[in-house]
C-alpha cells in the first residue's frame, strides 16, 4: 500500500507541476486558494479530534477541482497534507495516506466526471452545480473510499460491507456542501470557479 500511495503521489504531482498551475495565482483564485490553505487542514484533523469509531471525513477536494482547476488544486492538496502531519498526532504515513485517497484521488476522479460530462451532456449550470458538484462529488468520494477499502480488504484489514456503507453515507456530506458552495459561487462569485464560464453555461441556446 505504501509504495503505491507514493506512487500515486510521484504520478499526480508532476502531472500536476508540469503545466505550472502557479500560473493561475496571479488572478482572482488567490484568495480561495489561500481560504483553502487556512481552512482545509482543520477539516482534515476532524478525524483526529473525534471519539474513536467516528472517522467522518470532508475531503474538498471536489470542491478545489471546481475552484481551482485540478493541476492547481492537486498541489494545494498536497500542503494541506503536510499542514496536516505537522498540526496533528499522526506519523507521516498517515498524512500520506490521507493526502492520496482524500485528496488527490478524489481530485481525480472529480476531473474524469467532469470530462465526461462537458463531453456528453449539454452545457447547462444545472449540471454544473448538480451533476459536477453534487452528484460528480458523491461518486467521486465514494469510488475513492472504495479503492481504499477494496485494496484493504485484499490484504485482509477490514469487513467490505460495513466499510462501504460508511463511506457511501460519508460522500453525501461532501456532495452536499460541494454542490451548495458551487451553486454559490456561480450565483455570486463565478471568477472562484477556474471551471465555470459564462460564455459556455449561459450562452442562449443556438447562440453563435
Amino acid at each position: 500500500m505504501l509504495m503505491l500511495e507514493w506512487l500515486l503521489t510521484a504520478l499526480g504531482l508532476a502531472a500536476a507541476l508540469s503545466v505550472r498551475p502557479w500560473r493561475l495565482l496571479r488572478g482572482p483564485l488567490l484568495s480561495p486558494t489561500l481560504a483553502a490553505l487556512v481552512l482545509l487542514p482543520w477539516f482534515w484533523l476532524l478525524p483526529q479530534k473525534l471519539p474513536a469509531g467516528m472517522a467522518v471525513q470532508f475531503s474538498g477536494a471536489c470542491l478545489l477541482v471546481l475552484m481551482l482547476g485540478w493541476p492547481l488544486a492537486v498541489p494545494v492538496l498536497a500542503v494541506v497534507a503536510l499542514a496536516v502531519w505537522l498540526l496533528g498526532q499522526g506519523d507521516w504515513q498517515a498524512a500520506l495516506s490521507q493526502w492520496v485517497w482524500v485528496g488527490l484521488v478524489p481530485a481525480t476522479l472529480a476531473l474524469g466526471i467532469g470530462w465526461a460530462l462537458r463531453r456528453w451532456l449539454p452545457p447547462n449550470p444545472f449540471i454544473y452545480t448538480l451533476g459536477r458538484g453534487f452528484l460528480g462529488t458523491a461518486l467521486a468520494i465514494f469510488a475513492s473510499g472504495v479503492l481504499y477499502e477494496g485494496i484493504h480488504h485484499l490484504m485482509g484489514g477490514v469487513t467490505m460491507h460495513e466499510a462501504l456503507v460508511a463511506r457511501w453515507l460519508m460522500a453525501w456530506g461532501d456532495a452536499f456542501l460541494t454542490g451548495l458552495f458551487a451553486a454559490v459561487f456561480v450565483a455570486f462569485a463565478p471568477q472562484w470557479l477556474a471551471t465555470w464560464s459564462d460564455e459556455r453555461y449561459l450562452r442562449p441556446p443556438g447562440g453563435s
